[in-house]
């Protein structure tokens, strides 16, 4: 499966574009390389994800094409979840 529609049908991220859009600016990494939207993605694949001031880092634990929301979660495990403070904070 395509790394965009993993994080779209897994919830991560709510919308495919969105999904391709982060993707392409550099802010995920695929098993510790940066990832591209069209890049496959399958069980036991580490990601780690930038948004904003928060970096998600999960594990893969099984592919679907589609699931309903509430088991979203289930396609993956959360490995380590960073939030960073406001930089007005620092």
């Amino acid at each position: 499966m395509r790394l965009d529609k993993f994080l779209k049908v897994s919830r991560i991220i709510k919308r495919r574009p969105v999904a391709k859009e982060v993707c392409e600016s550099g802010k995920v990494k695929l098993n510790n390389r940066v990832a591209k939207a069209g890049s496959s993605v399958k069980p036991g694949d580490v990601l780690e994800i930038e948004m904003g001031r928060k970096t998600l880092k999960i594990k893969i634990l099984t592919v679907k094409e589609t699931v309903p929301a509430r088991e979203a979660v289930t396609l993956y495990e959360v490995l380590e979840e960073v939030n960073y403070p406001p930089e007005d904070l620092l």
